[in-house]
């Protein structure tokens, strides 16, 4: 890429904003689809994303075929923007034979490097005949794989992995459906397979909110020096369908099921034509980021439509000092 070449310049929108923009879709998108694949698929979307060692970008991304199965593939680029190298064939499928809880697929991955294990944790969701169901595995190159099996029963999604432990214990962000509604909770672990001391952290608010009735993680918790930020979807269920929007939350970094704030507003949005149509309508579902070497800027990868993969760029000094503005401490127990 050229010094003075743009790739994240903001695309022109249908009507003129007057609110703060945070996150700024690349001019390009979508950055990669279908028809980019070396064989055959229905969709692509809602890729985890890994910084490799060598500083190459890997998307694992969620391919859905003409049957409605989902598996993941690899797609490599040394600058995270453009030159994606796809891998030749799916480089993570499922195996209901011997993981049963994989016979309708996985979906929409999150990755975490953790340095004491030296391994990228992939939590995704494995579709069983009971529902979606949070599921680990563990690679040291995204060629091989070792899986740990579910580890929350159905329902349950979204997950992701903080990157090291907390206070003894590996801690997990989830989103679990239950007689309660669908919020954000935490667990913790003492090894990755065993959970417990399962707490809801983020609630869903009621009514007329962006985020009623339904929320869960997008991409894994950012680790800034004032707590971990999360980047959160909700969906607002309207008389055209659902609506997916995120929003910001933070939390305490030593004490993680304490949210220091929480925006009162969404951030990002569907807008553009390709997350306005597609499989899906109106959905940006972001699953993964990089940071830049200058510890600041956020690479942003999201699904749009559950039709194509898309890039943009983010702030995260210029999120906490939004929230600082439009949240407030937020109790998991919101009314």
């Amino acid at each position: 890429m050229q010094p003075n070449e743009q790739p994240f310049e903001l695309e022109d929108r249908p009507h003129q904003h007057h609110h703060e923009v945070l996150i700024h879709r690349a001019r390009k998108n979508p950055i990669l689809t279908a028809a980019d694949w070396p064989y055959a698929v229905h969709t692509v979307f809602n890729p985890g994303v890994a910084r490799l060692k060598d500083g190459t970008t890997l998307l694992l991304c969620r391919c859905e075929d003409r049957r409605g199965i989902s598996h993941l593939t690899a797609a490599r680029s040394a600058n995270g923007i453009d030159g994606w190298v796809i891998d030749p064939e799916p480089t993570f499928v499922p195996d209901p034979v011997n993981w049963p809880e994989e016979i309708w697929g996985i979906e929409d991955c999150r990755i975490t490097y953790v340095q004491e294990l030296d391994q990228y944790v992939i939590t995704y969701t494995s579709y069983s005949r009971g529902g979606p169901g949070v599921s680990i595995a563990v690679t040291e190159d995204f060629k091989e794989f070792e899986r740990y099996g579910v580890i929350m029963a159905p329902d349950d999604k979204d997950a992701a992995l903080l990157p090291y432990r907390i206070g003894g214990h590996w801690a997990l962000l989830h989103r679990p459906v239950g007689p309660v509604g669908a919020h954000i909770w935490i667990s913790y672990s003492p090894d990755l397979r065993h959970w417990g001391s399962h707490k809801m952290i983020l609630q869903a608010r009621r009514g007329a909110w962006w985020d009623a009735k339904k929320i869960g993680l997008s991409p894994p918790a950012i680790e800034t020096p004032r707590g971990w930020l999360l980047m959160y979807h909700g969906v607002r269920t309207t008389a055209a369908g659902s609506l997916y929007r995120v929003g910001l939350a933070l939390f305490d970094l030593q004490v993680p099921e304490v949210c220091l704030l929480r925006g009162d507003s969404w951030i990002f949005g569907p807008e553009a034509p390709y997350e306005l149509e597609g499989d899906v309508d109106k959905v940006v579902f972001p699953c993964g980021f990089t940071v830049e070497p200058d510890g600041d800027t956020l690479n942003i990868y999201y699904g749009a439509s559950d039709s194509y993969v898309c890039l943009a760029r983010a702030s995260i000094s210029e999120m906490l000092d939004w929230l600082d503005e439009h949240g407030e401490p937020f109790a998991a127990t919101y009314q």
